[in-house]
């Protein structure tokens, strides 16, 4: 692919193939894992991807938190309005995650490590839970020079929006700072996801050092706990509370006010900006029947995906997140995180 540097957004992440199974229960016991919860395997899940393979009806799904988003955005906007970057191996499982990213209008720039394995993500539903469990292969093995290559450097010169996963921080703080700076010193927007529970707890300094230059942080109910329990908050269920303390945090372009989103499922989602942290805002759910739902995988990518895309049109906030709302109710509907057929138009 020519180097087009007429993208609006661009996304970084870890591209996953999801291997996507349902009725886990047996698995959740078996490996120790919570129902609704995202980690990096260790040694003692090893086994779970050939066990998912030789036991279950597995679903292959496209995946990699900023990837789902990023297709999701694709979605919703014209054609080569989004852009990709992370790193793959040069196998099946990366022209997988191609031919999905192409059905959703979502361009790649793929650094390819030839001889490594694409990385994988166990997706356990049980109910309406979804827990995942990553081998990262090769995304980890992602390098802060691709980000330079004439292949990748006009596209990150070019945009306005930029979109980073919290996963990504795990291994690539580097490459997630470099993307961040620019976009803060150019007076663009710079968006961070928090991803999950572990990355607060765990990465919390690696989260201290870019959060200086997020304009727009997403986080979910869990995420946002956890961000209190790791920097001792006293209400760690009051998410407005959590919101406005993440909004308030040092900001290295103070002339945008940082805004903090709040995701809680079929519950409302609380906004907070620092430039009025006393007045949270609260946008309802609408809910959906029980048997509409056929699973919660990407349903949060999904709804950062719909946000973005209001963004890139120039919406605000507000309307951005009620975006944001349609685009995670459409994915709740689908296998794993996956959108309408044939489109159905958010805005």
């Amino acid at each position: 692919m020519s180097a087009q540097p007429s993208y609006q957004l661009f996304c970084m992440g870890n591209p996953l193939l999801d291997m996507q199974v349902t009725n886990g229960e047996e698995l959740l016991k078996k490996y120790g894992l919570k129902s609704n919860d995202a980690i990096l395997a260790e040694e003692k899940h090893a086994p779970i991807y050939r066990e998912l393979v030789e036991n279950y009806k597995v679903t292959y799904v496209a995946g990699g938190a900023a990837q789902n988003a990023a297709r999701g955005a694709a979605y919703v906007l014209p054609p080569h309005s989004v852009v990709y970057t992370g790193c793959v191996g040069d196998d099946d499982l990366a022209e997988q995650l191609k031919a999905a990213n192409q059905r959703e209008g979502l361009d790649q720039v793929y650094q390819v490590k030839k001889g490594e394995k694409t990385g994988a993500c166990a997706v356990i539903i049980s109910g309406h839970d979804r827990s995942l469990v990553t081998t990262l292969g090769a995304a980890e093995k992602f390098e802060k020079e691709h980000l330079s290559s004439p292949e990748v450097a006009p596209l990150i010169e070019a945009a306005k929006i930029y979109y980073v996963e919290g996963y990504f921080l795990t291994h690539g703080i580097e490459s997630a700072l470099e993307v961040a700076k620019k976009a803060s010193e150019a007076g663009k927007i710079f968006v961070l996801n928090l991803s999950a529970p572990f990355i607060p707890q765990f990465f919390a300094v690696q989260l201290q050092q870019i959060l200086p230059y997020c304009d727009i942080i997403i986080g979910n109910e869990a995420e946002a706990e956890a961000w209190a329990s790791a920097t001792g908050l006293p209400n760690k269920d009051d998410l407005s509370a959590v919101a406005r303390a993440i909004a308030t945090q040092p900001k290295s372009n103070a002339s945008r006010p940082r805004t903090v989103i709040i995701t809680h499922g079929p519950k409302a989602t609380t906004v907070v900006s620092s430039a009025d942290p006393e007045n949270p805002k609260v946008f309802q759910v609408t809910p959906l029947k029980d048997e509409e739902i056929v699973d919660t995988n990407g349903a949060g990518d999904a709804f950062a995906g719909g946000f973005l895309g209001g963004l890139v049109l120039g919406k605000s906030i507000d309307e951005s997140v009620e975006a944001g709302h349609k685009l995670g109710a459409m994915c709740v509907q689908q296998v794993g995180p996956q959108y309408k057929w044939p489109k159905v138009q958010i805005f």
